[in-house]
């Protein structure tokens, strides 16, 4: 997902990774080459979006779809800085807390309207509105007023962020954020048109015809579980620049299908290939590996308002048989064995890449070792009540559709049985449903999730797991760690800021409401003809400089 102009926050390595891991080449392509070909791509987002509201996705799938039919005040290039976008200018004050953005008035919406400051106005209050129940409601935080908004303490008014006229937008901060500028590439700063959604409410992202946005492309048509189809937008205020006339999203999550489907020619670029072509594909140059900045992780349900079995709740409630069962998971044999595609074992729950002022990276601690330490873990266990696994419930563990996904648990299946004599059970879910079931606690247990970075700091890693937060995927609540993160976000002096997130994560890797297992990497094979296309370290793909060239 994006970020950063000005906090030196991606590592100088990282980015050399990242200019040498655009998907294909960026030189500009003969007149002749590219007007004889057909201007189309068919990515395969590996799931069929819950949604593409800009409001309400939380999903790396809805924000890549986001990213190409939407235009922030910013955007973002492939090595992750910001640059103008619907904004031309801007004026920042000496304490870095106002804002005064000045929009190009040649941007309009796919429809042909113009686009106004009002449109962005509203659609952060929107988002931040109690009742649109916004998992990234905390991500407007940094506003004036924003938490205390979403929490209904004071009026949408009190808000800072406000049209001065149509092309001025005037916003004001809690506090001085170094990454504010790239935050607003990312999903949920993102323009709504108040007419579309108080017309259509429930539906306006669904179809073609009401899906109205204002970046490169326009949504044709959304076939549910098949595609969506997306058209070069016609008004868009750089649709000079835009070669592609289309761009088409599949949504096969079996990755035989869409192996099969990319090799016969029906997509032309797709992520995660079947594991054990992987290291084949990988050799062969067939397939390239890509810097993302994420953790793979599980989470326990730890809401107390969650209806689960007393007996689970019980243990899954004692921290150390939490941390027993992330004891006994050999990480090292996981990636080695099980994924096969270069990652690393996580040892913490913020990944490489993430670098403080500094210079050095933030992570500079393993919590745990690599490999499974059983004898710890044991102990662990049968200091909580459960000595051999005895009386230990069977726990079930949720993942969303997919051959990785489900050698993953497989392998964490057979690890638990073999180092703690416990048992737990697998239940595979479409990705709507995983994504509705962690988001609202309704999970029986244990359950897959992932993040990668919305912005480069590690806030973007850390802010999620204050209590009621709407990505804290297991409910957890320590109000120490709250605290922390909240002084943390307003804190000017970087040493102190920085060390106070390092004890937040000493707070969050002690009480382990959740098993991080991996640091994320992405393996993509693509057609050679596909030029232009670019992904951010936050795994979004942008298809705006993208063509095809045969």
């Amino acid at each position: 997902m994006l970020k950063s102009k000005k906090s030196r926050i991606i590592a100088i390595a990282m980015s050399t990774l990242l200019v040498s891991s655009l998907l294909a080449g960026c030189g500009n392509a003969s007149k002749s080459n590219t007007k004889s070909a057909e201007q189309i791509i068919r990515y395969n987002l590996g799931a069929n979006p819950k949604t593409i509201d800009p409001g309400l996705n939380s999903s790396v799938e809805g924000g890549t779809v986001i990213a190409n039919a939407f235009e922030g005040l910013t955007d973002v290039d492939a090595n992750n800085k910001a640059y103008p976008g619907v904004a031309k200018s801007w004026d920042i004050s000496s304490d870095g807390k106002h804002y005064v953005f000045h929009l190009r008035k040649d941007a309009k919406w796919s429809d042909g309207k113009a686009v106004t400051a009002k449109d962005f106005e509203y659609a952060w209050k929107r988002a931040l509105a109690p009742e649109t129940a916004s998992d990234y409601a905390y991500q407007l935080y940094y506003l004036k007023n924003g938490e205390a908004y979403n929490g209904g303490k004071v009026s949408a008014d009190q808000v800072g962020v406000k049209a001065t006229d149509d092309y001025t937008l005037d916003v004001q901060l809690e506090s001085s954020t170094p990454y504010f500028l790239s935050l607003l590439a990312f999903q949920t700063y993102m323009p709504v048109r108040k007419d579309v959604v108080t017309a259509h409410p429930k539906d306006w992202a669904l179809n073609g015809s009401t899906y109205v946005s204002n970046g490169a492309f326009k949504m044709k048509n959304w076939k549910q579980k098949d595609k969506l189809e997306f058209v070069k937008n016609p008004y868009y205020w750089n649709k000079s620049q835009i070669k592609l006339d289309k761009l088409t999203y599949t949504v096969l999550d079996d990755a035989t299908s869409y192996m099969s489907a990319y090799q016969s020619g029906q997509i032309d670029i797709i992520d995660t290939p079947p594991t054990e072509q992987t290291p084949s594909l990988l050799k062969q140059g067939k397939a390239k590996t890509y810097v993302n900045i994420g953790t793979y992780y599980y989470s326990f349900n730890l809401d107390p308002k969650a209806k689960l079995d007393p007996a689970v709740a019980k243990a899954m409630n004692d921290a150390k048989v939490r941390k027993a069962i992330s004891l006994a998971i050999d990480r090292e044999a996981l990636v080695k064995s099980v994924t096969k595609s270069g990652q690393y074992p996580s040892t913490s729950f913020v990944p490489r890449g993430m670098v403080e002022s500094n210079g050095k990276d933030f992570k500079q601690k393993d919590y745990y070792s690599t490999k499974a330490d059983t004898t710890q873990a044991k102990k662990l266990l049968s200091e909580a009540g459960y000595t051999d696994g005895k009386g230990f419930p069977t726990i079930e563990l949720t993942y969303n559709t997919g051959d990785l996904h489900k050698s993953i648990a497989e392998a964490i299946q057979d690890m638990l049985k073999k180092n703690l004599n416990i048992n737990i059970t697998l239940r595979a879910v479409e990705r709507k449903v995983q994504l509705d079931e962690t988001t609202k606690h309704t999970y029986t247990g244990m359950a897959r999730n992932g993040w990668s970075a919305d912005y480069a700091d590690p806030m973007t890693f850390l802010d999620m797991w204050v209590t009621g937060s709407g990505n804290n995927t297991a409910g957890y609540s320590n109000k120490e760690y709250d605290t922390l993160i909240a002084q943390a976000k307003t804190e000017t002096n970087t040493t102190k800021r920085f060390d106070e997130m390092h004890r937040a994560e000493d707070i969050l890797m002690n009480d382990m409401p959740i098993v991080p297992l991996y640091e994320y990497n992405v393996v993509s094979a693509m057609k050679d003809y596909v030029k232009g296309v670019y992904r951010t370290p936050m795994d979004i793909l942008y298809f705006t400089k993208a063509y095809v060239q045969k």
